[in-house]
């Protein structure tokens, strides 16, 4: 599982570089794992999570669950409660979406601070219409929650793909930067932010979102 974590002065940067970056047991446990040592630091911090190459994220491992069918719902669970943990980090974050952002990828972006999205090629899409999975409650919230409402319900009932300034003008991303500009211009904003007094961001973020991190399971 190559889920790899490197500093730029006050801002983390993980890498998600594992193919098209499913969703499983090992990479949300890896994912954790990262945010829980970022959580024991102390001082300025501002996070990134970027992707390489045509994948920020894919969506779930649906291979894997065919396989042991048994481990789906528990993934599930653990995506929504990292979710939910996400959305009150205590530290600024920034989702540089380097390419394709699809279903549950599309979700973990939903939990972030602020988006920036390449401009030229990959699609953001809620895609489980399509496919034959069905959205539940907690799921369905965090489009509810995050997104205009409009796009929440055009997303997840039309599996509409959005390129990056569809995705723009839909309210799902604040920025879109060229292939080469996507991360950089994600750190510059994190590192705008990284000052930021993390006590009273943490306080402002459990006003935003407690109650939907409550909904996601993630305990507080």
């Amino acid at each position: 599982m190559d889920i790899s974590l490197r500093h730029e002065d006050s801002v983390a940067v993980i890498t998600w570089n594992d193919g098209e970056n499913r969703i499983n047991a090992d990479s949300l446990e890896r994912l954790n794992a990262l945010l829980d040592e970022l959580d024991a630091t102390k001082g300025p911090l501002s996070v990134v999570l970027t992707g390489v190459g045509k994948f920020f994220s894919n969506g779930l491992d649906l291979e894997r669950f065919g396989a042991n069918p048994a481990e789906f719902a528990a993934t599930i669970e653990e995506l929504e409660r990292t979710l939910g943990r996400l959305f009150l980090f205590p530290a600024y974050t920034v989702a540089a979406i380097n390419g394709h952002c699809f279903a549950g990828g599309a979700m973990i972006s939903c939990a972030f601070d602020y988006r920036v999205m390449r401009e030229d090629r990959g699609f953001w899409c809620m895609n489980e219409a399509e496919i034959g999975l069905t959205l539940d409650e907690k799921l369905w919230s965090i489009l509810y929650h995050r997104l205009p409402r409009a796009t929440a319900i055009d997303a997840a009932i039309t599996a509409k793909r959005y390129g990056g300034p569809d995705a723009l003008r839909a309210g799902i991303v604040e920025a879109t930067a060229s292939e080469d500009e996507v991360v950089r211009h994600a750190i510059e904003v994190a590192q705008r932010y990284a000052s930021l007094d993390r006590t009273s961001l943490s306080k402002h973020k459990y006003l935003a979102h407690g109650g939907e991190a409550k909904l996601l399971g993630w305990k507080t």
